[in-house]
């Protein structure tokens, strides 16, 4: 009888083998300098296709309206340019009124926080001690503020340099949506047929966590929004839409968008007095603690399961590699990387999570 040959996993390492390994690493240095000289374009297919996997299942409720699909993606478009036009005529001219205030007022601004801090320091002289000279402040704070607008610029006219690009996208999208099966049988094709099953369940999690959290972000973007810049007008901190904006914007930065958002509403509020400053911080808290406890798990339910600290890593990493626009793919990164680990690596091997859960719980508790 035939036996089959296995390798003796002790057996020392052949040249043939080392020369495999050396092709192996320089195949991924090659394709990692490749993929960094195409980082615009990387940018540009996986923002259409996230945005794909979120409108497709409108088209989907359109074709079982006996809608045809390509006429569907065309009505979907439109619908979308009819909102993005409606935006830019009523929405942006007073926010950028509000804007140009803010920026007219900046002196005036910084002179209060300045007189804020500078009364501080003569009642509590250890603060004083403590903090830098508010010379030294405005210095730090000019600073990057020019590293954060050139970092903005930079990203922004990077990706969208002219119309064209714009148009391009929407082509592709509209290309994408209208007929998605080539794609999707292509990604089935390159999986070896053993994983054919956990590359479908991967897909399938992936589009179904994507629509969730498109859906949750712009449920609980409208109504943050709404809620910051509704408050701050009640208790007279401007500019109040400039602000219910960033809100809005904040919720694409998952655990870091309220913190960066609340920055310069407290920094406005404090040099408007003290008691406009603890009346925003209160606004803030309030209004975070409710998305928090109330908006999220009720919006998002249990779909998205990422760890605080994954979503950190990849907000940071992809901003690192695709600059400002990057960060809207923050999200979806974290949830492949995950579902990616869970179908071909953590689901095969049939742990039991009770089991790893306590064994975790020891560990931090200091339990043996």
């Amino acid at each position: 009888m035939n036996q089959t040959h296995r390798e003796d996993p002790h057996t020392p390492l052949s040249y043939h083998g080392a020369w495999r390994i050396v092709w192996l690493v320089f195949f991924l240095f090659i394709v990692w300098l490749i993929l960094r000289a195409l980082q615009p374009v990387i940018l540009l297919f996986a923002l259409v296709l996230l945005l794909a996997m979120v409108l497709n299942p409108i088209v989907v409720w359109l074709q079982k309206h006996r809608v045809p699909r390509f006429l569907g993606v065309i009505l979907l478009m439109l619908a979308l340019i009819a909102v993005a036009t409606t935006i830019i005529v009523f929405a942006i001219p007073p926010l950028a009124r509000q804007t140009q205030e803010l920026v007219r007022n900046a002196p005036e601004v910084w002179q209060g926080i300045r007189i804020r801090i500078e009364s501080l320091t003569r009642n509590y002289p250890a603060v004083r001690e403590a903090l830098p000279r508010t010379d030294e402040i405005a210095g730090k704070a000019g600073a990057a503020a020019g590293t954060v607008g050139n970092f903005l610029l930079r990203s922004t006219i990077g990706f969208v340099g002219g119309v064209a690009s714009v148009v391009f996208a929407i082509l592709l999208l509209v290309f994408v949506l209208a007929n998605p099966r080539p794609l999707v049988a292509a990604y089935l094709a390159l999986v070896p047929d053993r994983y054919r099953e956990q590359a479908h369940r991967t897909l399938a999690r992936l589009m179904r966590q994507m629509t969730a959290w498109a859906r949750g972000v712009a449920i609980n973007g409208v109504i943050t929004g709404l809620s910051i810049g509704v408050s701050l007008w009640l208790i007279g901190v401007q500019p109040a839409l400039m602000f219910g904006v960033f809100a809005f914007l904040g919720e694409f930065l998952p655990n870091v968008g309220a913190f960066l958002v609340s920055i310069p509403i407290l920094l406005v509020a404090l040099s408007m007095g003290a008691t406009k400053f603890w009346l925003a911080l209160i606004v803030i808290l309030v209004v975070y603690q409710v998305e928090l406890n109330v908006l999220v798990p009720g919006v998002l339910g249990k779909e998205m399961r990422l760890h605080p600290v994954n979503i950190l890593f990849f907000t940071l990493a992809t901003a690192e590699l695709f600059g400002l626009l990057g960060v809207f793919l923050a999200v979806p990164a974290a949830a492949l990387v995950q579902i990616v680990i869970d179908e071909f690596y953590l689901e095969p091997r049939k742990m039991d999570r009770t089991a790893l859960d306590r064994e975790a719980a020891a560990l931090v508790e200091g339990r043996k």
